[in-house]
């Protein structure tokens, strides 16, 4: 393995995911600021500052470790009444665990911090006095701006780098067919002659029609031979730029195939003996979009069934079996299939297009993944922002006051259970990845 090219990989993926950070909280950070809301810190990754510049109102930095990021919003939760003072707030903590114990004592905390966050800011630029459609757009903007790359990317990939596709161009011809399971590479005096071979079919033709039908690719060549076993098909072929005419004749084959039920069943095809080439071919502009999307489905079903996933990895990781290539990664598998990729003796864009396409499944999993509704997720906000847009509403339509903004510093005490439960999940996967790796690219 080139171990240069491997790190190379390893560092573009953690500078991709910085960025995809990065711009996450750009997504955050730019309604935030224009719906007035005060935004005290806008920092990359978690732990110790490593850098920061103060502009105006926020301080912009970089933490220690890139495994995420954060927008301080004042406000995010409604003011308690009264803003206490730090001594009756300490106070009022301890008094809270005396009495009722650790969940008051998280929620009194929490509202402690929330007050620092409050003073000094006038009330009309909190976050949790903006208009329910507000508070939705800001919080909505990370995860959009994830969705946003991973549709650039996949657009970039498929439009720009272009797929491998077969082409109908013949890049070989086989002399003749060998025995089924032979694991023989030249041919002997008994193996019949291959029928492409046999009609005259030279590498570097271009396929043009096949039984009089015009052909755009080599699929649809492969559908007319395997449909014509034992039929003398009439084939015309481009070669240096002139129509030549011959006939094929396919040869019965017996290949295995899978019904739609997942029932297994042998079927007589034609076979021919030819292969195509392959070359990169660009797609619609559509394509990467659709793309994009199709993984956001993809995505979703992993989540929804992560628990069984989670175990399913655990059970690998202790027992040594196989990872499920479809299963969850850390940014540690990430990065270590990225410097793979980066190492292996394939033309270098060949390289760039996996590199682009896993960047851009990263940023589908952080657009998914956020808008999971639980606390401190995005998704979390948008649930408690649209529950307190439908109390306003149904105290409208009843003739009662507007009731206060939902106080979600109650909430924490669960928040703390998600987080907890997230680093349990994301010290699984460290440790999956490191000690039972997917396979992607072989042992």
């Amino acid at each position: 393995m080139d171990v240069l090219a491997f790190v190379i990989g390893v560092l573009v993926m953690v500078i991709g995911l910085g960025v995809s950070i990065a711009l996450h909280e750009v997504g955050h950070l730019v309604p935030a600021k224009r719906f007035g809301v005060r935004v005290g810190q806008y920092m990359i990754g978690m732990g110790p500052t490593l850098w920061s510049r103060k502009r105006g109102e926020t301080e912009y930095g970089f933490k220690a470790f890139p495994v995420g990021g954060y927008i301080s919003m004042a406000g995010m939760y409604p003011r308690t009444q009264p803003a206490p003072s730090e001594p009756a707030l300490a106070g009022a903590a301890a008094r809270a665990e005396r009495r009722r114990g650790l969940y008051a004592t998280l929620v009194q905390d929490a509202q402690a911090a929330n007050a620092e966050t409050l003073e000094g800011v006038d009330d009309s630029r909190t976050f949790h006095r903006l208009p329910v459609w507000k508070r939705v757009i800001i919080m909505l903007g990370g995860p959009i701006m994830n969705l946003v790359l991973a549709v650039v990317m996949f657009a970039v990939l498929f439009s720009g780098i272009g797929m491998q596709q077969a082409t109908t161009t013949v890049a070989t011809v086989a002399e003749c067919v060998l025995p089924a399971g032979s694991t023989a590479t030249e041919c002997s005096a008994g193996d019949p002659e291959a029928p492409a071979h046999a009609a005259g079919v030279l590498p570097g033709d271009r396929l043009v029609s096949l039984a009089g039908e015009p052909v755009e690719t080599f699929a649809e060549a492969s559908e007319v031979i395997r449909a014509r076993p034992g039929a003398a098909i009439p084939l015309v072929v481009e070669r240096d730029g002139d129509e030549v005419s011959l006939t094929l004749t396919p040869i019965e084959n017996q290949v295995e195939v899978t019904g739609a039920d997942g029932a297994a069943s042998v079927e007589q095809v034609g076979y021919a003996g030819v292969s195509a080439s392959v070359e990169r071919v660009r797609q619609p502009i559509w394509t990467g979009p659709q793309a994009a999307f199709e993984n956001v489905g993809a995505v979703v079903r992993i989540v929804a069934d992560l628990p069984a996933r989670l175990y399913d990895t655990a059970y690998d990781l202790f027992t040594g079996g196989e990872r499920d290539a479809d299963g969850p990664m850390s940014v540690v598998g990430v990065g270590r299939l990225a410097g793979e990729v980066a190492a292996t003796d394939a033309p270098i864009l060949d390289r760039v297009g996996v590199m682009v396409s896993l960047l851009a499944s990263l940023n589908i999993a952080l657009f998914v993944f956020n808008l999971v509704p639980l606390l401190p997720l995005d998704g979390g906000h948008i649930v408690i922002a649209l529950w307190d847009g439908l109390r306003r509403a149904l105290a409208r339509l009843t003739g009662r006051p507007e009731p206060a903004p939902t106080d979600a510093t109650r909430l924490v005490p669960l928040t703390l259970v998600v987080v907890v439960l997230l680093v349990g999940m994301g010290a699984l996967l460290f440790a999956a990845d490191i000690f039972n790796p997917v396979q992607l690219l072989g042992g």
